[in-house]
């Protein structure tokens, strides 16, 4: 059984080696926060990667479900993360209904993915990624219950980036996230993405969507001032990282099939420097 400061050093350890773009922000933040959002970015991780992993199962993500409920009462069934997250929990009183939201979305990846309507991948993009700016805001710190729903919007603008960023991948993993009704109204079809055409009326199609991630980044921007002072910096650099790689796609022409587009870690460190000075 890890003792709490190896747990957090075990959770510090993930966050570097797996959190290629949150990792950057968590420089910013006091040590007792970079820790906290270590272990949250941990628990999410091992969520995540119950779904993608080859043999992924439903049995494996209620085992886990069940090992959650324990350690939210303190007991730990020997994974290496639990003594850190439960002290982060019960220290940021981050409400646990988050946690079970997040293996529901990670739960439905098991199955292939067809959203019929973008108020079902809303549901899908808040059940993985809004929870996540939910938690950790309250590792940020924060007053005014107005940014609560502002947190939810930032995670739906992050979480709608990924995809963009990843219909290839995830095309090969049997999912297709953008909704049905977009795909029918550009002309486009699941099979094209699967295929990887590049056509017009795909052009056209993410210009769509790239523009609904942006008007949610716009939306979410006030969350900046409503969260601690101390924290701005932090949230300010999470929120750059993930619209630059926006912007990097859509200055791509969005082409997602030849390449996996990212951020270098020279582009997010300077991210991080004007984040700092801002």
């Amino acid at each position: 059984m890890a003792g709490l400061e190896d747990s957090y050093a075990w959770c510090r350890a993930v966050a570097r080696r797996r959190a290629r773009n949150f990792y950057y922000s968590f420089v910013l933040l006091s040590p007792e926060q970079r820790n906290a959002m270590c272990a949250v970015y941990a628990f999410m991780r091992y969520c995540d990667d119950l779904s993608d992993e080859p043999g992924a199962n439903r049995a494996a993500i209620e085992r886990w479900r069940a090992a959650l409920d324990q350690a939210l009462e303190g007991r730990f069934d020997g994974h290496p993360a639990w003594p850190a997250f439960h002290d982060t929990v019960r220290r940021y009183r981050i409400p646990r209904e988050y946690f079970h939201q997040m293996i529901d979305g990670v739960a439905s990846d098991l199955e292939p993915r067809v959203f019929e309507t973008f108020e079902q991948l809303y549901r899908y993009c808040y059940q993985v990624a809004s929870v996540v700016g939910l938690s950790i805001i309250h590792i940020f710190g924060f007053e005014s219950p107005q940014a609560l729903p502002l947190a939810e919007k930032c995670g739906v603008a992050f979480q709608l980036t990924n995809i963009l960023r990843d219909i290839r991948e995830d095309g090969e993993r049997g999912r297709i996230y953008l909704p049905a009704e977009d795909l029918a109204r550009f002309g486009v079809s699941a099979e094209d993405l699967r295929a990887g055409r590049r056509t017009e009326p795909f052009l056209n199609l993410m210009r769509f969507e790239a523009a609904r991630a942006r008007n949610y980044y716009r939306e979410a921007m006030p969350l900046l001032g409503l969260v601690e002072p101390r924290s701005r910096a932090s949230l300010r650099a999470l929120i750059s990282i993930y619209a630059s790689l926006l912007g990097r796609i859509e200055r791509a022409d969005y082409d997602v099939f030849s390449r996996r587009i990212s951020l270098s870690a020279l582009e997010k460190s300077w991210i991080v420097l004007r984040a700092l000075v801002a």
